[in-house]
């Protein structure tokens, strides 16, 4: 009997003492309250780098600059004749609204405004200029693209025409310029049998983003909730649509161009193609939900070999015209309540990224907040690829971070951890506590698993029961500039950040 007592003494003793002193609590009332005030309010922010500088091109007319990615100065904003930027928008004879300006619509959505929407700059250096495609629009459906240019990063931006108009009506498909690419006959498949547009099927011709493929070709992807995503060369010497010829079997429309994904209305916008040529990838970055603080407005990504697709998410699918998008994409950034935040981050969507000139990865978006409000401005985070090429999202504002490996020794601890999930709706998801354990167990409440890391790289890999997420690590700063340790990890498109304060 002694001897029985001894034994499970010596295995109480040999046990690690951590599994007896892990603390499952979310408490944060030690952890200070911080704050990343950008200075400015720019909605759909487009990113480019330009001399050393940063700059971000919205909604609504506006735009600011920085050096550092986190605190901006405005250089644009509004509607008005004056606007810097936007130079000779309003000037008489350019006719800019007439097609996406204050109209009448078979769908009476019209609230009789003027909205230019969505801005993308992009250097072209074939023709030597600064490109700016954006959008004008009325209704839900009846938008215009266009394009300017400018001899200046900062403008003004010279109007160049109209490219792509979407929800026109019968006896507008002269005035739309679909007449120019199809004939009357074939232009019917555009229309309901009622003589309006079949926005479920065709696309909103808004939120265009402009990109250069590793072969030097020239795309702009577009598109917003309606028909879907949509994809059309341009000719980079002019800056002007290459309608292609007409391929069913691949979902090529002569006038709309290539469909990639989405349609029926589904919530789906903001699409945005960047080439990283390191991973040998094309990411489409696209928006789902409502854009408001409660609308469940986030991030998702899909990849492909080429410009035109096709795009995929983790489980090599994409989601289609019938519905059910919340499954598809994995999701980078929602909701989410952290350490630090004296309100959660809401409705983080409508995103740029940025490849810098150092090779650091950059998504650039607008986030709202959980404060009754719908007051937002611009969040701009570092992201880096796991081991498979995915995106992961540190989860602060970036503060100039490197990524590098990190010590064995530093990666052990408690955890504040938030998983994104895959739902579209205004819930913000619960903080738990997970403990990375030295022996390479998880220990939390209800939740057991493993992590392996790999030496003198940044991978880490989590089982969280029957889930597997890959992702990476770093040391960053959280809003408050405490200093934290954090991971982030995704697996069967979903996301999983961890958050480390020392003791």
């Amino acid at each position: 009997m002694r001897k029985l007592l001894a034994l499970a003494l010596m295995l109480c003793l040999l046990a690690p003492a951590a599994l007896a002193e892990e603390d499952y609590t979310v408490d944060m009332m030690y952890i200070p309250y911080g704050s990343v005030n950008t200075g400015v309010s720019v909605h759909d922010p487009s990113v480019v780098a330009a001399d050393g500088t940063y700059y971000i091109f919205g909604s609504h007319m506006a735009a600011a600059k920085s050096t550092n990615l986190r605190s901006w100065t405005a250089i644009a904003n509004g509607y008005r004749a004056d606007n810097p930027v936007w130079g000779d928008l309003f000037a008489e004879g350019l006719h800019v609204f007439d097609y996406a300006g204050a109209r009448n619509s078979l769908i009476p959505t019209d609230d009789g405004g003027t909205h230019v929407w969505a801005p993308d700059v992009i250097w072209n250096p074939v023709m030597g200029k600064w490109m700016m495609y954006y959008c004008t629009s009325s209704t839900f459906n009846a938008s215009n693209l266009c394009f300017a240019l400018s001899d200046s990063v900062e403008g003004p931006y010279e109007w160049q025409g109209a490219l792509v108009c979407s929800g026109f009506e019968e006896g507008q498909l002269a005035e739309a310029g679909v007449l120019d690419v199809v004939d009357e006959a074939s232009a019917k498949r555009y229309l309901t049998l009622a003589g309006g547009y079949d926005y479920k099927s065709w696309p909103n011709a808004i939120d265009p983003s402009v990109f250069f493929d590793a072969e030097g070709r020239l795309w702009m992807v577009y598109g917003s909730w309606s028909g879907g995503i949509f994809l059309l060369e341009l000719d980079p010497a002019t800056g002007l649509v290459i309608h292609p010829e007409e391929d069913k079997a691949r979902r090529v429309d002569p006038y709309f161009g290539k469909h990639l994904m989405g349609g029926n209305h589904q919530s789906m916008e903001g699409p945005y193609i960047l080439w990283d040529a390191e991973a040998g990838y094309y990411y489409l970055f696209v928006s789902y939900g409502a854009l408001t603080a409660r609308g469940g407005y986030q991030i998702r990504v899909f990849r492909s070999e080429t410009p035109d697709g096709e795009y995929v998410d983790m489980a090599g699918a994409q989601p289609n015209r019938r519905g059910g998008h919340a499954a598809y994409g994995l999701k980078l950034s929602g909701n989410y309540l952290l350490p630090s935040f004296r309100n959660a981050y809401m409705a983080t969507g409508h995103n740029s990224a940025l490849i810098d000139r150092d090779g650091k990865r950059y998504i650039v978006c607008h986030t709202r907040y959980d404060n009754g409000t719908e007051y937002h401005q611009p969040l701009v985070r570092q992201y880096a690829l796991n081991a498979e090429g995915w995106p992961c999202v540190l989860p602060y504002a970036t503060a100039g971070e490197d990524i590098a490996p990190l010590a064995a020794e530093e990666i052990p601890g408690r955890y504040f951890v938030v998983n994104q999930g895959m739902d579209i709706s205004g819930d913000i998801p619960a903080l738990f506590i997970l403990y990375l354990r030295e022996d390479g167990t998880l220990g939390g409440e209800n939740v057991s698993g493993t992590w392996t890391r790999e030496e003198g790289k940044i991978f880490l890999r989590l089982t969280l029961g029957e889930k597997a997420f890959s992702g990476v690590m770093a040391q960053m700063e959280d809003d408050g500039e405490e200093p934290v340790t954090v991971f982030s990890a995704v697996g069967g498109n979903e996301s999983l950040w961890g958050v480390k304060y020392e003791d």
